[in-house]
């Protein structure tokens, strides 16, 4: 494991980031670039998906850049340990690929989107701070990139399966719920809803509650797999 702070001045309104990737050039890249941005700061670092659960309960952070191939674990495992946590911090997937089945997968597990390891830095930048306040960093036309790529031979009973758990929802959850499944922002859903965003987060909510899933991402995948996305 590698791990290391930033000294000096903790502003409590930095959003702080684990870096995990076995790649040490990766991670000094990731550093540099988050490190331009007076808001961020990384507060650790790993090298492997087996020191995650240990670095988070170290370093306390917001976000974790995950890679998704790594020796010992792989960032699939890893999300899914890191969202059995008490209060667990949002994941970032990163992966080489838009349409790798194992960023799926991660996903499912509970990463609340993914970047590609080539995204220029000014969006790796915003992604950490959108996912920092519960958005996920799916556009709608990565959604659609991901989803397809989804189908198995037990589509059509999970399918059913969802079909049945959106039913229970009232007609303006299912509303927010179909657009939170285009990848839409709090405010992209407010706007397009005619809802103040204060709305569209409570009602996020509840739909967290209601459908039993971790977060947004895992509201889209439902959603499409319901097939209203």
């Amino acid at each position: 494991m590698v791990s290391s702070g930033v000294p000096g001045d903790r502003n409590v309104s930095r959003v702080k980031v684990l870096l995990v990737d076995d790649d040490a050039l990766v991670r000094a890249g990731l550093r540099m670039i988050l490190s331009s941005a007076d808001d961020l700061e990384v507060v650790g670092e790993a090298d492997d998906g087996a020191h995650v659960v240990a670095a988070v309960r170290e370093h306390h952070p917001d976000v974790v850049l995950m890679d998704i191939r790594m020796a010992q674990m792989d960032g699939i495992t890893a999300t899914a340990a890191l969202r059995r946590l008490p209060s667990p911090p949002q994941v970032i997937v990163l992966t080489t690929f838009q349409a790798d089945q194992q960023v799926i997968s991660a996903l499912k597990a509970g990463a609340s989107g993914f970047l590609v390891k080539d995204t220029p830095p000014t969006e790796i930048i915003s992604a950490v701070r959108r996912v920092a306040t519960g958005d996920a960093i799916l556009s709608p036309s990565v959604t659609r990139t991901l989803l397809t790529h989804i189908g198995d031979p037990a589509a059509d009973d999970r399918r059913r399966a969802a079909a049945q758990r959106l039913a229970a929802l009232t007609e303006r959850e299912r509303e927010v719920a179909l657009a939170v499944g285009t990848g839409a922002s709090n405010a992209e859903v407010a706007a397009s809803l005619f809802m103040s965003e204060a709305t569209v987060k409570a009602h996020v909510s509840r739909l967290l509650s209601k459908l039993d899933v971790s977060n947004r991402v895992q509201i889209a995948l439902l959603v499409h797999d319901a097939g209203g996305a």
